[in-house]
């Protein structure tokens, strides 16, 4: 048995009777048919309605207000708008993110979606409203003599014909789909422009991170080059210890191995910080020669502390613009739903047109050869193998999929700025361990130095001392850098600053 489907639409085509005002009786069964005709359409319009579910903010489980903080008290930031990072009061900082949200690509790309959104938008806001066209044909046509049915002797064997009319239709919306369309398109320029602002977001956050990657790797270089000139005066003093019988030369092939090895270190260092310099300058938008010979100024930014100030409502991360983005996408496919479910209702559309035909165009504009015509046809699907049930089914399955993920990206924000604040919170108190651990292992280095020169204590414990400082100005270095990446993710969990209530 071969499997089929078909679809036949019941279609009414409504339009002045060629008898009108003939004969006894006809203006008033016109009259009649016209009455009857504007009762269906005001009986349509008046029970017209947007079809399918009007949408409705999801219900969500959220706290009123953030945690109180327990612990040491932290200053909190009064307000930080959307130029947060001016809070680390740094102006080169600051002069790159501005470069960054001008030149960078991904800003670019997002501003054009927008505008493909919004072009999109007029396209279907267009189908609101009548479409109106013009159309001039011009024929010369010549008939055979040898046709089956015989060309009459007063009909000229070519012909010609002009035609000119102006056609308009216009679709009744009494149900709502073109409602529902435009109502989901102006939701997803919504979206597309949440989403450019999540871009700016993110793209801000990204740039001081990397800033203050790129500030850390110059002052860890710093650090090991310190260190590396001290080897490097101990290996030209061992060799003049050497020459004279003090050392012997296997303790000067140690300290030569051990300024190698801060070589290495250092080499190591350069690269991660060229490496840098290069994801930065992408992130700024520059051009290739500016990629490969640019340089990077350097700043000095403060070490910035943040806290969410109290009283303020935990529903403000909502305006976060990913969360944004994605409750614009679940009401767009909401509205869906309405233009998918409207599709079991008729569809009415009025056409018309008004011209002139004439067998000649130089009469083709008189009046005797003026046309028109005025027609309305309702199309009312009847089988369609449950084409528009499924439709609609998938588009309601859709909501739901988008409902599940704003759902899971709320509880995910709300997640992000937790681990924010909690990495703040840890980064201060690793930052004033390491700074106090730095601080002793200097002390305990200079005097290992001392007793080193004066044959009190061993190459070995000095070498023990000086790594143990070294890596704890490191430590001390990252613990800063991690403390200024902190209040940066903390404002992107929160999706930028929050404006002072006074």
């Amino acid at each position: 048995m071969n499997n089929f489907k078909f679809n036949t639409p019941f279609r009414v085509i409504l339009h002045p009777s060629p008898a009108c005002g003939r004969g006894a009786g006809g203006a008033g069964g016109n009259v009649r048919k016209l009455r009857f005709i504007a009762r269906l359409f005001s009986a349509c319009l008046l029970a017209g309605c947007a079809v399918g579910p009007d949408y409705q903010h999801p219900k969500m489980d959220l706290p009123e207000n953030w945690p109180a903080k327990q612990g040491e008290a932290i200053q909190p930031v009064a307000f930080a708008g959307d130029r947060w990072w001016n809070l680390y009061a740094d102006p080169v900082l600051d002069k790159l993110e501005d470069e960054a949200l001008e030149h960078n690509v991904d800003i670019k790309v997002a501003a054009a979606r927008v505008l493909e959104t919004r072009a999109q938008l007029g396209i279907t806001e267009s189908d609101r409203y009548p479409s109106v066209n013009a159309n001039v044909r011009e024929s010369r046509t010549e008939s055979s003599l040898n046709d089956t049915f015989p060309r009459p002797a007063t009909m000229p064997r070519i012909q010609n014909f002009s035609h000119a009319t102006l056609d308009a239709s216009y679709e009744l919306d009494l149900w709502g789909k073109l409602r529902r369309a435009d109502e989901a398109s102006r939701a997803e320029l919504l979206a597309a422009e949440s989403a450019k602002e999540a871009v700016h977001l993110f793209l801000a956050a990204q740039v001081a991170q990397q800033y203050f990657a790129l500030l850390s790797c110059d002052a860890q270089e710093t650090v090991i080059r310190r260190i590396l000139d001290g080897r490097q005066e101990r290996i030209a003093l061992n060799k003049k210890r050497f020459e004279v019988g003090v050392i012997s030369e296997y303790d000067l092939h140690q300290a030569e191995a051990d300024e190698a090895a801060i070589q290495s270190q250092l080499a190591t260092l350069i690269q991660a910080r060229n490496k840098q310099e290069t994801v930065l300058a992408l992130l700024l938008g520059r051009s290739p020669r500016e990629v490969m010979n640019g340089k990077l100024e350097r700043g000095s930014p403060g070490i910035a502390v943040a806290s969410i100030p109290k009283g303020l409502p935990a529903e403000l991360l909502l305006r976060r613009p990913d969360l944004k983005e994605a409750e614009s996408r679940l009401v767009a496919l909401n509205a869906r739903i309405g233009a998918a479910r409207s599709q079991f209702f008729p569809s009415i559309v009025l056409t018309s047109y008004l011209g002139s035909e004439s067998t000649a165009f130089s009469s083709l504009f008189s009046g005797p050869a003026g046309i028109f015509q005025f027609a309305a046809s309702v199309t009312q699907p009847i089988f369609n193998a449950d084409r528009v049930e499924f439709t609609v089914k998938a588009a309601e399955a859709q909501r739901e999929q988008a409902l599940a993920q704003y759902q899971q990206a709320v509880a995910s924000a709300f997640a992000d700025v937790r681990n924010a604040l909690s990495e703040q919170e840890a980064a201060r108190k690793i930052l004033v361990s390491e700074s106090a651990r730095s601080k002793a292992l200097i002390q305990a280095y200079k005097q290992a130095e001392l007793r080193y020169q004066g044959a009190i204590s061993s190459r070995m414990e000095l070498l023990d001392v000086e790594q143990n400082y070294l890596q704890a100005e490191l430590n001390r270095l990252d613990a800063e850098r991690a403390q200024r990446v902190a209040v940066a993710d903390l404002f992107k969990a929160l999706g930028g600053g929050w404006e002072s209530s006074r």
